[in-house]
């Protein structure tokens, strides 16, 4: 699974986590299911190995452009928590997912929706339908099931695999890409990982980090994509603060020469695994550690490097594919075999 550093594409400032991805911080763990049949599956990430519903993360969610079907953000923005873990699949496939991920924290906690609140289930989706047959829905709730169940934490399986398998970006194979920052604050060491769902860029349109631009053959016209960042960290931040962290996704997908097209839909969300939030507090007063916002740049910083970098690991990971349709979408890793830096 070759990264982007392998190709010599080095960025940023911060210094990488010591597995470069989302699970460098602490208790958060990935998992992917693939249909490797349909060239479509389903990724997970759980915050912590809890009841999230009964513990759930602070977190906050920026809607960069919001041509999306996801579930689940309108609480999330309005609360500032999660309280399932967080799906990723094809548009199509949303509904499954959720149902899934309501069943199980039913099972869990059988007061929801009786004797206690309704749960937030949190789903997100790109239209991975140049590659997989989209109207053949062939995600079910087993599927989902199952990605939830490989979750675990160590290195993250990138590129063509579980909700990314087939996802396409700036004209190449892309899907999930991963990559982590360092924040050292008061003598401590803090991380914080992203996990990207790369799906969006129009051909042609890709910057690297050396300042070439590798433009497939068969180049599309339109932007129409759409790219789903998860930001972890286990730096104490405000839900507010939060937020302002996600937004930062976009100052690295913007070095990537993304401009978020009319038809993408490009969101990102940041969470905190620092000072869960309990489903019934035993005090009417509850204590918040958030970072001095004169502090806050650095894990601005760390967004941008990581979001930048976990996109140009999708694009290196994925081999070529042809989709559905007919269309080959070439890898990017071909590409810089085939050009090498001098």
């Amino acid at each position: 699974m070759p990264s982007a550093r392998d190709f010599g594409l080095a960025l940023g400032l911060l210094p990488q986590g010591p597995l470069n991805a989302i699970t460098d911080v602490r208790g958060v763990t990935v998992g992917h299911h693939t249909l490797d049949g349909q060239r479509t599956g389903v990724t997970a990430v759980l915050p912590h190995q809890g009841d999230l519903f009964r513990q759930k993360v602070r977190a906050g969610v920026e809607v960069i452009n919001g041509f999306g079907k996801s579930v689940g953000l309108m609480q999330v923005a309005e609360l500032g928590t999660v309280e399932t873990p967080m799906l990723l699949t094809n548009t199509f496939s949303v509904a499954a997912c959720a149902e899934t991920l309501i069943r199980r924290a039913i099972a869990a906690n059988p007061k929801i929706g009786r004797k206690t609140s309704t749960v937030n289930p949190l789903v997100f989706e790109c239209n991975d339908g140049a590659i997989n047959d989209i109207q053949a829905m062939a995600v079910t709730a087993t599927d989902a099931e199952a990605a939830l169940a490989n979750a675990g934490g160590g290195e993250v399986p990138q590129g063509a695999v579980g909700a990314g398998t087939g996802m396409t970006a700036f004209g190449f194979k892309a899907g999930i890409g991963s990559a982590s920052r360092l924040m050292r604050i008061e003598k401590h060491d803090y991380a914080l990982g992203a996990l990207v769902l790369a799906n969006f860029g129009r051909a042609g349109d890709l910057m690297l980090p050396d300042g070439r631009r590798p433009s497939p053959p068969d180049a599309a016209k339109a932007e129409k994509g759409s790219v789903i960042v998860i930001l972890a960290t286990d730096l104490p931040l405000g839900d507010r603060q939060l937020r302002r962290v996600a937004r930062r996704a976009g100052a690295g997908l913007a070095r990537l020469g993304a401009f978020w097209g009319n038809g993408s839909g490009d969101i990102a969300l940041c969470f905190t695994t620092a000072d869960p939030v309990p489903h019934e507090p035993g005090n009417a007063f509850q204590p918040v550690r958030q970072l001095a916002e004169d502090r806050i740049d650095l894990p601005f910083r760390a967004a941008a490097e990581a979001t930048h970098e976990a996109v140009l690991n999708a694009l290196c990971a994925a081999p070529a594919m042809t989709g559905c349709m007919g269309r080959t979408f070439p890898a990017l890793s071909d590409w810089l075999r085939e050009n090498p830096l001098p």
